[in-house]
């Protein structure tokens, strides 16, 4: 269980930093961990962070682990969310037991199959791995930015990442949900969607938050 515990103070004081709150203090509130001292002192000591007094801070060998942990987590958190619309409780509990079993193999062939989404679906940005610099040379993803699809060809809505709860609303109502179908019908001066017999233009970053599939 340290190398599961260990993991868990990883991946927090990674979120904690890109929230400006990575202190030892906050650390040890946010964690759920039986003995966080315990296991700051072990990370400490295998050279994955830099402790003293309040500051905490990855090492380079830390921040390669935590990069991975957070990678993981976050890519299953969109698999489980698109397959399953999990509320937010078991997208969290059940992202954190797959983190712990996707090899590097999978973990990748789970990103490309999700299109290499560039966030989660709390909106955090999900690191980039090989795959995703490989992919305009070598991979073509089963899912794509609705921006990239190919014109006249029908597809089908996989997942939306708004920047905004308004913005999502605004989809909504127009029908632009995760399972509709639509086809792109041009790209300029501006993007044309039709969605049933509904022709909508819309600006390329709304088109960049819509990830597809053929249908």
């Amino acid at each position: 269980m340290t190398q599961y515990g260990q993991d868990e103070i990883l991946e927090l004081l990674w979120t904690l930093r890109e929230e400006g709150k990575a202190t030892r203090a906050e650390l040890l509130r946010s964690t759920a961990e039986d003995r966080p001292e315990a296991l700051l002192e072990e990370l400490h000591t295998s050279g994955h962070i830099v402790a003293s007094g309040e500051d905490v801070r990855l090492t380079t060998r830390g921040e390669e682990r935590a990069r991975g942990i957070i990678r993981r987590h976050r890519l299953a958190e969109v698999l489980l969310h698109n397959l399953f619309e999990l509320d937010n409780l078991q997208l969290e509990s059940s992202a954190c037991q797959f983190e712990h079993i996707l090899s590097e193999p999978v973990t990748e062939s789970v990103c490309t199959f999700l299109g290499h989404p560039p966030v989660c679906p709390h909106g955090r940005p999900i690191p980039r791995g090989e795959c995703c610099d490989r992919i305009r040379t070598e991979i073509r993803p089963l899912v794509t930015r609705l921006s990239d699809a190919s014109l006249g060809v029908p597809v089908r809505i996989v997942f939306i990442t708004p920047k905004s709860r308004k913005r999502l609303e605004k989809l909504s109502a127009l029908g632009i949900v995760p399972g509709s179908r639509l086809r792109l019908l041009q790209r300029n001066p501006s993007f044309v969607i039709q969605i049933g017999q509904t022709t909508v233009a819309v600006d390329r970053d709304i088109t960049d938050e819509i990830y597809v599939k053929q249908a």
